[in-house]
């Protein structure tokens, strides 16, 4: 892409939709396999008519190697997996806290885009992110001194930080070649499979759910997977998934305030100044240039 600030306009677009991710699970009355499995099953059933009716989408997935297909399935894999975990903490611990600690995702991704892609950011670049990550943990830690519950969900969270990492890695590196409906399409198609024969072992209930729920699995499909996860899919095209991690840091501020005013979660003090520590953090970390990204 060629004008950075048009780039960095559709992330933070893609992270506000995805902040509202947490707040559609708390409100839905499902486990958390079923609410991960709707979500990606309606967000396949919705980029479908994006790829039958295109015919270089068609043509490009005929053409797919088994390779390609590989990671497309493994990428499926990971993603099914980060949002049990991510999903199953929501049940332990608070919005706020679980979206701090799943976003602790640049711990992950500094460390696999330096071995990975040969990624080299500056001193300040570096520092930016400790910033931004302290205050994730200035928000988290409160919750690590009310029950062992929530250090559970917390635990939860940050297990899912890591998965999703790995998807985003997976991701960057697909999308060199591949197209972003026909790589979305098999990653959330088979992610979803994943999901749903993990909920039939589970012995959950694929129906009888409220309107409510229901309208919950369809925002999660629509606002947090295609104006959020899927963007960031179509920007890794151009961008590391370092950076893109590093950006879903502001999904905390943004999921915070939403809690506030949909759930009625207090945001205390120290919270607050957990959020400014992070807008910190990310501001510097992404106005810092990298020194070179050399991808193998």
């Amino acid at each position: 892409m060629k004008s950075p600030i048009l780039s960095y306009f559709i992330l933070f677009f893609g992270v506000f939709a995805l902040s509202t991710s947490a707040i559609f699970v708390k409100i839905a009355d499902a486990p958390a396999a079923i609410t991960a499995f709707y979500r990606l099953l309606f967000a396949t059933v919705i980029l479908l008519p994006f790829l039958i009716f295109n015919t270089n989408n068609r043509s490009e997935l005929r053409s797919l190697s088994k390779k390609q297909w590989g990671f497309g399935l493994l990428s499926g894999l990971f993603l099914a997996a980060h949002y049990v975990l991510w999903f199953e903490s929501l049940q332990y611990t608070s919005v706020a806290s679980s979206t701090v600690i799943v976003t602790l995702q640049p711990l992950f991704s500094v460390v696999g885009g330096y071995f990975l892609f040969k990624e080299r950011f500056t001193k300040g670049a570096i520092i930016g992110c400790l910033i931004a990550i302290s205050g994730s943990i200035v928000i988290g830690w409160q919750d690590f001194q009310i029950s062992g519950e929530a250090l559970y969900g917390d635990i939860l969270a940050f297990i899912a930080a890591g998965v999703i990492t790995a998807y985003f890695f997976i991701s960057q590196h697909v999308r060199k070649d591949l197209s972003l409906i026909p790589y979305s399409v098999i990653s959330y198609g088979s992610s979803s499979l994943f999901l749903g024969i993990f909920a039939y072992t589970q012995q959950s209930s694929f129906f009888n759910y409220t309107a409510q729920t229901w309208w919950s699995f369809i925002g999660l499909a629509f606002i947090a997977t295609i104006l959020g996860q899927t963007i960031f899919n179509w920007l890794l095209k151009w961008m590391s998934a370092t950076v893109i991690s590093m950006s879903i840091l502001g999904e905390t501020i943004g999921t915070c305030m939403l809690a506030y005013f949909i759930l009625d979660e207090t945001i205390s003090l120290q919270q607050g100044l957990g959020i400014l520590l992070i807008f910190i953090g990310l501001a510097s970390f992404l106005l810092q240039p990298k020194q070179s990204n050399h991808n193998l």
